[in-house]
């Protein structure tokens, strides 16, 4: 049964290349989240390491993991069961259907017993404003049905996926009701107003909650986010390295779609997004 409120802890990370200092930190972040009673924790991008430009194809295909043998994941499954806590974490995954060595940028969920129920590889790559990531990276072909939790149903993103709607409105209409984006927005000229900007409109057009946990540092720009159906931020982490509880209304989310009925007055029989691979 779904629960009427719960407590979710965002973090925001400010992550090196050394995947076992991530890993202390992030187990760190799993038992503050647990001691002040979140329910679930929602880790960024990049949570394993960071990939600087400067990092070969090969240097990043060495830390990269795989599914179900990765080290970095059991170690944090462990944790979610011995806290009783969910988390979305992220990691780079092998991808051992390929010759070559680019990898996954890859998002997955556990239940409260460490149990992982879903994986996310990212469809959107971010070739833009000067960056290539296909250059190291493989692209995602599957969009996951959204996660069943005891929080509600969560529809998985990353990061450069917010600037593709279509993707926000698939996982909507097949039953998400909390969209969860972990990133790492990079700083620069209108980034930060085009991050605020859609992970608002990503909430209000889909009647959602969106929780947006982002890296600092380093070339990313922090402010990491919830935001409410209605568009309304409820916690933003500004630049400080760190971790927010925050209590979610469940509730919400069916006041909002009554007073504001976007998914009800949609146009079905002229066009149709309820599709998952």
């Amino acid at each position: 049964m779904k629960i009427k409120k719960f407590r979710a802890a965002i973090v925001q990370m400010k992550s090196s290349i050394n995947k076992q200092d991530n890993l202390i930190e992030s187990i760190k972040y799993i038992k503050e989240a647990a001691d002040r009673h979140a329910d679930y924790i929602f880790f960024p991008e990049f949570q394993m390491a960071i990939s600087s430009d400067t990092q070969t194809v090969d240097e990043l295909y060495a830390i990269a993991e795989t599914l179900p043998n990765s080290k970095f994941i059991k170690r944090l499954c462990q944790y979610s069961k011995k806290y009783n806590i969910g988390i979305v974490g992220t990691f780079f995954e092998k991808n051992n259907q390929k010759t070559d060595k680019k990898v996954f940028d890859t998002a997955f969920s556990t239940d409260k017993n460490g149990k992982i129920i879903s994986v996310y590889r990212k469809l959107h790559l971010y070739d833009a404003f000067g960056f290539k990531e296909s250059s190291k990276f493989c692209r995602g072909d599957k969009i996951p049905k959204p996660i069943v939790t005891t929080i509600g149903k969560i529809g998985l993103m990353i990061c450069y996926d917010i600037r593709f709607p279509e993707l926000s409105r698939i996982l909507t209409v097949n039953g998400s009701d909390i969209i969860v984006i972990p990133s790492g927005w990079v700083h620069g000229i209108m980034k930060e107003e085009h991050w605020i900007t859609m992970l608002k409109a990503r909430a209000i057009e889909n009647g959602v909650y969106v929780i947006a946990p982002n890296q600092v540092g380093n070339i990313f720009c922090g402010r990491s986010m919830i935001i409410d159906p209605l568009g309304s931020i409820l916690t933003d982490l500004g630049d400080k390295i760190g971790i927010e509880i925050v209590d979610i209304q469940r509730e919400r989310i069916n006041e909002v779609r009554k007073i504001l009925p976007l998914l009800k007055n949609r146009r079905n029989d002229i066009y149709d997004l309820n599709v998952l691979n």
